[in-house]
C-alpha cells in the first residue's frame, strides 16, 4: 500500500475571503498516516484535523475547529485540490482565519501541488466504500451517497436569476478530469447580498477578480468564466471538497440538488452514524 503527499515545502500568499485580509500559507509534506491537517501559526500552532466532526460552521463555507476554539474557514477548495491530487497526508499552515481565496478555485491550489510535487509514501491507504444508501434533505435541497464502483456525482442547481437558471453536470472522479472539467470552476456570489455580508464582516475579500458576481439577470464579469455552466460546476468542485472531510476516498455515487456545505456534512455525519452504512477498503 501506498500513500501520496507533497515532495516539498511551498508557500503563497493572498487574500482571504471573509476575513479580507492578507494571509501567507505554507502547504508541506505531512508522515504517512497523518492525513490533512491545518494549523494556525498565529494561534501558538493549533492544529485541526480536516475531518467531518470538525467542522463547526457551513453558512458561508465550511469551517473546522477544535476544542480551544481555534478554527480555519473555508476549506473545501483546498480541501478539494487535495482530493483531486489523491494527497492522504499534508499540513496547511496559514497565519490568519482562512486560507487565501486566489481565484475562487480549486485549480489555484492544484497548480501549488503541482508545482511542489508529489511522492509516495510506505503506509495503509483505506477507501470508504459506501454499503447502502444515506441521504439528507431540508426543504427542497437534498444529498445523498449511493453504493458505486467508483466515486461520481450527479448535482442539479435551480436559482431565479436567469444568469444561472437550472443546471445539471455529471462526473466521473478521476485526477485529469478533476484538472479539466472542475478545478478551474470559479465560486458564484449575489451583488444584492454582499452590501449585508460586508456589515456582518464577511466576504470582505471579495472581488470581481475571484468572484463570479451575479447583479439581477447578468453575471458582472463574465469574461471570467472558464465554462456555461460553470455553478453547478462549482458545487461539485465544493461538494469534493466536503467529502475529502471523510478522512480517506469515498467510493460512491454522490447525488445533490440544490446542495451546500451544510448537507453535505449532515450526509457525512448520517454515513457514520450507522456503520452498517460502510466499509473500510484496502486501497492499492
Amino acid at each position: 500500500m501506498t500513500r501520496r503527499t507533497i515532495a516539498k515545502e511551498i508557500k503563497a500568499e493572498g487574500v482571504a475571503l471573509h476575513a479580507g485580509r492578507l494571509v501567507h500559507m505554507t502547504l508541506a509534506p505531512a508522515p504517512s498516516g497523518t492525513g490533512i491537517v491545518f494549523r494556525r501559526s498565529d494561534l501558538n500552532g493549533a492544529e485541526i484535523a480536516a475531518r467531518y466532526d470538525k467542522v463547526s460552521e457551513t453558512k458561508l463555507g465550511t469551517v473546522i475547529s477544535d476544542a480551544t476554539g481555534a478554527s480555519v474557514g473555508v476549506v473545501e477548495h483546498l480541501m478539494s485540490a487535495v482530493a483531486g491530487a489523491e494527497i492522504d497526508d499534508l499540513l496547511a499552515t496559514v497565519d490568519g482565519p482562512e486560507p487565501p481565496i486566489f481565484a475562487g478555485d480549486a485549480l489555484s491550489y492544484l497548480s501549488l501541488i503541482e508545482r511542489a510535487g508529489i511522492v509516495e509514501t510506505d503506509g495503509q491507504k483505506n477507501a470508504v466504500r459506501v454499503l447502502k444508501p444515506v441521504e439528507v434533505a431540508s426543504g427542497e435541497a437534498a444529498a445523498a451517497l449511493t453504493p458505486a464502483p467508483s466515486l461520481s456525482f450527479d448535482f442539479e442547481i435551480s436559482f431565479s436569476s436567469p444568469a444561472i437558471g437550472d443546471q445539471e453536470f455529471s462526473w466521473e472522479f478521476s485526477r485529469e478530469g478533476f484538472a479539466r472539467d472542475i478545478a478551474p470552476a470559479r465560486t458564484f456570489g449575489f451583488v444584492r447580498e454582499l452590501e449585508m455580508l460586508n456589515k456582518m464582516n464577511l466576504a470582505l475579500g471579495a472581488s470581481l477578480d475571484n468572484t463570479l458576481a451575479i447583479e439581477g439577470d447578468k453575471v458582472l464579469n463574465s469574461k471570467l468564466m472558464r465554462f456555461p455552466d460553470e455553478f453547478v460546476r462549482h458545487k461539485i468542485l465544493d461538494a469534493l471538497g466536503d467529502l475529502a472531510l471523510a478522512g480517506a476516498p469515498v467510493i460512491a455515487r454522490f447525488e445533490g440538488r440544490r446542495s451546500g456545505h451544510a448537507l453535505n456534512n449532515a450526509l457525512l455525519r448520517a454515513l457514520f452514524a450507522d456503520a452498517g452504512n460502510f466499509e473500510l477498503v484496502p486501497v492499492a
